[in-house]
This record gives C-alpha cells, sequence and structure tokens, in this order.
C-alpha cells in the first residue's frame, strides 16, 4: 500500500546509531523498528532522536551501533495509552536511510525540519527565570488520509513573542530541529523516574494566510 507523500512536514537527521533496533509493530506483513540516533548541536549538548525504520529500508537484524546514517522522512506522532491516560509518542519515520562515513555539520546542518500546520491548542508564553522568552505551541500537521501527527514546538526570544498572539486554528510553517530533554517525574508518594520529551525548536516561522 504506497501512502500518498505530503510534503509539509520534512525531516533530515544525520548523525551515529547508539542502540539496536527494537521491534514496534507490522503492517501488511512490513516490519518496523525503533533505533536511537546521538546528533550533534552547534554546542558541546547533543539530541537522541528515536527513529522508525521499516525492514525493508534498512537491516535492522544486526547491530549498527557506532555507524554514522542520514535519515530522511517526517515527524510523527501516534497516541500511546498507559496509566489511564493518552501519552504522546514522537519519533521520525524513516523514507530514506544510508550510511555515511562522517557528519560533516560545516556544510549541512544535520538536524533540519520544516512543517506546515494548525494551531490546535492555545500558545503558552512565559518568561524564564532569566528573562528569557518562550513560548510553546501545539501543530497539528495533517497527513494523508485524514490522519494527523501532533507536535510540540518551542520558540525563543521574538519568535515566542510572535507564537504567543497567534489563535488556535491559526496556519503557520516552522524551520528548526528537533531537540530531546530529559526531565524528571514524580510518582506515586516517592518514586521519581527519568523520562525524555521530544520538541521542534523553532528557529524561524510565519503566518501561511
Amino acid at each position: 500500500m504506497t501512502e500518498k507523500i505530503l510534503n509539509n512536514n520534512q525531516v533530515v537527521v544525520a548523525g551515529e546509531i547508539v542502540s539496536d533496533f527494537r521491534f514496534s509493530h507490522e503492517i501488511f506483513g512490513e516490519g518496523f523498528y525503533m533505533v536511537d540516533l546521538v546528533v550533534s548541536r552547534l554546542s558541546d549538548a547533543h539530541d537522541v532522536i528515536p527513529l522508525m525504520v521499516s525492514d525493508r529500508l534498512f537491516d535492522v537484524e544486526k547491530s549498527h551501533i557506532g555507524e554514522k546514517v542520514l535519515a530522511k522522512g517526517q515527524f510523527r506522532s501516534y497516541n500511546k495509552h498507559e496509566e489511564n491516560k493518552n501519552r504522546l509518542i514522537l519519533s521520525v519515520f524513516v523514507r530514506e536511510i544510508e550510511v555515511i562515513d562522517a557528519v560533516d555539520d560545516k556544510e549541512n546542518k544535520p538536524n533540519q525540519i520544516y512543517l506546515d500546520g494548525y494551531i490546535c491548542k492555545e500558545p503558552i508564553y512565559r518568561m524564564t527565570p532569566l528573562g528569557r522568552e518562550i513560548a510553546d505551541i501545539l501543530l497539528a500537521v495533517n497527513r494523508a488520509y485524514g490522519k494527523s501527527d501532533y507536535i510540540p514546538c518551542i520558540c525563543w526570544g521574538r519568535n515566542a513573542r510572535f507564537a504567543g498572539k497567534l489563535a488556535v486554528g491559526e496556519h503557520v510553517a516552522i524551520w528548526g530541529r528537533i531537540q530531546s530533554r530529559e526531565y524528571q517525574k514524580k510518582i506515586g508518594n516517592d518514586e521519581i523516574v527519568n523520562k525524555v520529551a521530544y520538541e521542534v525548536s523553532v528557529s524561524k516561522m510565519e503566518c501561511l494566510e
């Protein structure tokens, strides 16, 4: 079954594989597997980005830990039901993947995303204790066959001021990168677990209508 490809959700990431492939699900005999990719930032920090890869695109049976790859696809979400509530799970759905010799971040940005979608939740604008402006938005990006992906995005500075004034339903385009962020969540009385959130760090945005 060939899925219609829309150009409103485009991701390119390059980095190093740091996990083995884990089985996710199967559709029409095609197996999909998750693998973690470490992508460097311009600073010394890095992001760990989950990729969803078809067994028809890549040899998922053997370990590729330490190999560098370039992957192109879409940033997708689905709701996972756990602990009596839905949790948004995000990953890069890979359409093309190739092994590369090195990640040349001087020539190309190793982490780029473009999204064209609709504000689907009231933006949250706030200031950090150090006086930086931040706005959180949730973007609904249409997919083929009436589906949508819900992508959390974070804006800074003047982008945050702009985003904070957007209304639900506004049509926007966003350019940026995917980032991972670790946080701690309290479960029960005293148990604390480490979790990872994924979001798009926005470098540029504009209204489309």
